[in-house]
Formats: structure tokens, sequence, C-alpha cells
């Protein structure tokens, strides 16, 4: 197992362009919100599902971070995006991603602060440093709106790799206040949140959304079918449940359009990066 795990992730790190690698497999790409070890694991039921129902080999990917793999969606390198909200409104826009699903729990981003510390409100995060998990996630962009909203413009931002790293940082003292989501806070272990508080709540926005590469259009019902049969096994069940998702459900009408402001944000990144 371990063997296959990093095989796997060093696929994921050096995955070609869509050009550049075979069709013969059907490629289920996972935004990076946690450890690629955990995505292949929280997947693999998923993965066995499709694979059964679509006929042909099922991989699941990731990548080392948000750019690279916004990057690689846009090249069209996965048949299926798995990812936030702003993600998957510029992946529609930009490459003609097609809208699938997301889950019925409400998506948040949280300012997390240890409880027993000086933090009590935005003021006394003046000069102090905080955490996000990539400088163009969702949870980093509220947090970022955030702070400048309550004139904190300049207090600097530190990234690291997973919510579970961000949440035992402020509790070492080594961040002022970090930036999840409520999933992920819940995740947490009892004796890690017990440690914690939540010091802001964003409103509800786009979470995880499936979005379907539109190389796939003709196949759209029945790769649809597909998920939505997956959401009816006993294995489904148990992920949402575990991960308290509440199933499946479809997008409201304009729900991606609300991500545009985000979406521009992570556009303006890619191009700036590219630049250099």
């Amino acid at each position: 197992m371990k063997m296959f795990l990093g095989i796997m992730t060093i696929a994921t790190l050096f995955l070609q362009p869509a050009t550049g690698f075979s069709r013969d497999s059907f490629i289920l790409g996972v935004a990076p919100h946690t450890s690629a070890r955990v995505i292949l694991e929280m997947y693999q039921p998923l993965r066995a599902h499709l694979a059964k129902t679509l006929k042909m080999p099922v991989e699941v990917l990731t990548a080392p971070d948000f750019d690279t793999f916004a990057r690689r969606a846009l090249a069209g390198e996965f048949d299926i995006a798995v990812t936030t909200g702003h993600q998957a409104r510029l992946f529609q826009t930009d490459a003609g991603y097609i809208p699938l699903l997301t889950y019925k729990a409400d998506f948040k981003a949280v300012a997390l602060v240890a409880k027993k510390g000086p933090i009590h409100g935005p003021q006394d995060l003046k000069g102090k440093s905080t955490l996000g998990l990539s400088h163009t996630s969702l949870v980093t962009l509220w947090g970022q709106h955030w702070l400048a909203d309550n004139g904190l413009g300049t207090v600097p931002v530190r990234y690291v790799s997973a919510s579970d790293s961000v949440a035992q940082l402020v509790v070492a003292g080594d961040a002022a206040a970090g930036f999840t989501s409520v999933a992920n806070f819940q995740k947490l272990s009892p004796e890690l949140q017990a440690q914690l508080r939540i010091l802001a709540e964003s409103p509800t926005m786009a979470g995880r959304v499936y979005m379907l590469n539109n190389r796939n259009a003709p196949r759209e019902k029945e790769i649809s079918a597909a998920l939505w049969s997956f959401a009816e096994t006993a294995e489904a069940k148990r992920y949402f449940e575990a991960n308290k998702l509440g199933g499946y459900r479809k997008l409201a009408p304009k729900e991606l359009k609300a991500m545009d402001r985000y979406a521009a944000e992570v556009r303006e990144s890619l191009l700036k990066k590219g630049e250099k």
C-alpha cells in the first residue's frame, strides 16, 4: 500500500499536459485540500465505483498546490475536477468545464485562534501573523478579504499544506490566527478542537464542486448518473457521514457566478506566475 501511494504521489507531481498522456484512463482530479495520501484514501470508493460503472480504468490525482491544480485543470488534464467554487467558476468560464454537483453541507471559511490566547477580536491581530492553505485557496482569499474589511490588510499570511497543520501551529503560538473551512475544523481531533476558538465565520459559499471536462460532454448523462448512483451506496453514505457532507445536490443557477470575485483573483495569480 505504501509503495502504491508513493507511486501515485509521484505521478501526481509529474503528470504531463493533456496532449502528452494516455486517454486510456478516466482522470478524477481532486484539489489539494489535504495531503495526497488522504485524498487517495478518501476517493478510493468513488474511484472503484466509477471504474465499474464507466467500464474503464479510473485514476485519482491531485497536485502539490492549488495553483498547479488550477493550471492542470485549465490545460484539460482532468476528466472531472473536484475543487472549491472559485476554481470551479474559473474552470467553467475559462476552459468550458460543466458543473455536475456539489455537497449538501454548507461550505464556510473560518478564522481560528487559540482558545486561551490573547486574540479576542479582529483588531487584536494587528502586527501579528496568520496562516492559510495557499494564496489562492478559497478559505485564504476569504481570510485576506476579512482582514482587509477590518482594516488589517497588511497582516502577513503564511501558507501551509494542510488544515491540521494550520490548527496545530495556531495552538502552538506560531501564528495568531489561521484560516480553514468549517468542515476541516470539524475533522480535527476533539483534543485539538478544544484548544481552538472560531473568531469569525464566512457566509455560505460554493464548496467542493464536481466539474466535467467539456470533452466528455457527450457522456455527461452517463457520468452524472454514475455519480448519483454512487451516492446511494453504503460506501458513499459512510463517506458523507464521516466528513459531514450530507450527500450530493445540484448547484443553484447562479451559485458559481457568485464566485466571480474570487475566480478573478486566481486568474490574476496564474497570469502573474506565467509571466515570470
